[in-house]
């Protein structure tokens, strides 16, 4: 009998059957991605964590699943990672929940609120507590399934131009600063300013803003800042421990193996903590370049930290009152953080205060 007309004859049952599964298996196992990031290859840090995804992918499903990574602008704009995959331009993206709170608030839930959770906190919320369970199902939404892909660790605050030492010095301070955290300094009186990483020094230089916030010492070195703004201040508390994720296609994942959708997670995971291990090892030495370049590092004084807490509290009281699934998600992680918190002011927080106390 002819192989072609058996084979197309006798249904998946009677191939198994046959013994010539292995050829339509093998066919069917190869699969090709393309991932979006939000962030230019420069950023090694973030960037690299999809370019970590995708080595582990590949090693795991031994060559069969390839995933090409490209940086913003390449196929999709920065910010435009979530409408690319709405639209199956892409299977996966590499993004920032707090990117896409333009469409609902609760995206920044996903990634970090201001005064939200350190990065071992989001990290035990997401993958022990409720959080990830809470996200995905916000996210089916939109047809995306997240997994967990690397965090900054508590951020700086940012360059400025000029000391901050009040409230009363952030009123008309025009003020780069990404995603949702300039709902809440716009409360303060700060104008908020969206700015591509690109444009900061000039604008700064040329005094269109006055200041700009980015990541860390590590990425910020790169920049320049401190030529035309060197006031360093600390902390971000509005990015206390922001989460980077990877976004897929819900399309794109169900129709992945048992098999493939494991090595998904597991190259994710990875990500996960190799970002922020790149991060908390790359930091300080750069942060100690920036005090050579005569660096003002300030902390940012408290009573500007109390108002900008008085005003989230604010905030996220009128996001309960109005959006039902903010509320949801924000009472589960305000009872984590509150439980979090407790604990760490016994344990972390004391060891860590006595270690940068102590002349070692």
């Amino acid at each position: 009998m002819d192989r072609r007309f058996f084979v197309r004859s006798a249904g998946l049952a009677g191939v198994l059957s046959a013994g010539v599964a292995p050829a339509v298996v093998q066919a069917q196992a190869n699969v090709r991605w393309r991932l979006a990031t939000s962030f230019p290859k420069s950023l090694d840090t973030l960037h690299g964590g999809a370019e970590t995804f995708s080595r582990k992918v590949s090693e795991l499903s031994g060559g069969k699943f390839q995933v090409s990574v490209h940086a913003a602008g390449e196929i999709v704009p920065a910010l435009g990672v979530v409408d690319a995959l709405q639209a199956g331009t892409i299977e996966a993206g590499y993004s920032v929940g707090y990117y896409y709170f333009g469409k609902d608030d609760t995206w920044a839930l996903g990634a970090g609120i201001p005064f939200g959770l350190n990065s071992r906190q989001m990290t035990a919320w997401m993958f022990e507590g409720n959080g990830l369970k809470l996200m995905r199902e916000f996210y089916s939404n939109y047809g995306i399934i997240n997994f967990p892909g690397g965090n900054t660790g508590a951020q700086m605050a940012g360059w400025f131009r000029k000391e901050i030492k009040s409230a009363a010095d952030l009123k008309g301070l025009k003020f780069r600063i990404g995603g949702f955290a300039g709902r809440v300094v716009e409360r303060l009186g700060v104008v908020p300013q969206n700015l591509p990483g690109g444009e900061v020094y000039q604008a700064l230089e040329k005094g269109t803003i006055d200041a700009a916030e980015f990541v860390g010492p590590y990425d910020d070195l790169k920049l320049g800042l401190w030529q035309v703004a060197p006031n360093y201040y600390y902390p971000g508390w509005w990015e206390g421990g922001p989460q980077v994720d990877f976004y897929i296609g819900r399309k794109a994942y169900d129709s992945l193996s048992a098999e493939y959708k494991a090595i998904v997670e597991a190259a994710a995971t990875s990500a996960h903590v190799e970002v922020q291990a790149r991060y908390d090892a790359r930091n300080p030495g750069a942060l100690k370049q920036l005090v050579g370049h005569k660096v003002k590092v300030l902390p940012f004084p408290k009573a500007i930290m109390d108002a900008a807490f008085k005003e989230c509290e604010a905030l996220y009281a009128e996001l309960s009152a109005k959006n039902p699934a903010w509320k949801k998600i924000y009472s589960d992680l305000q009872a984590f953080r509150r439980d979090q918190n407790l604990w760490f002011r016994f344990t972390e927080a004391q060891f860590d205060r006595y270690m940068q106390s102590a002349k070692l």
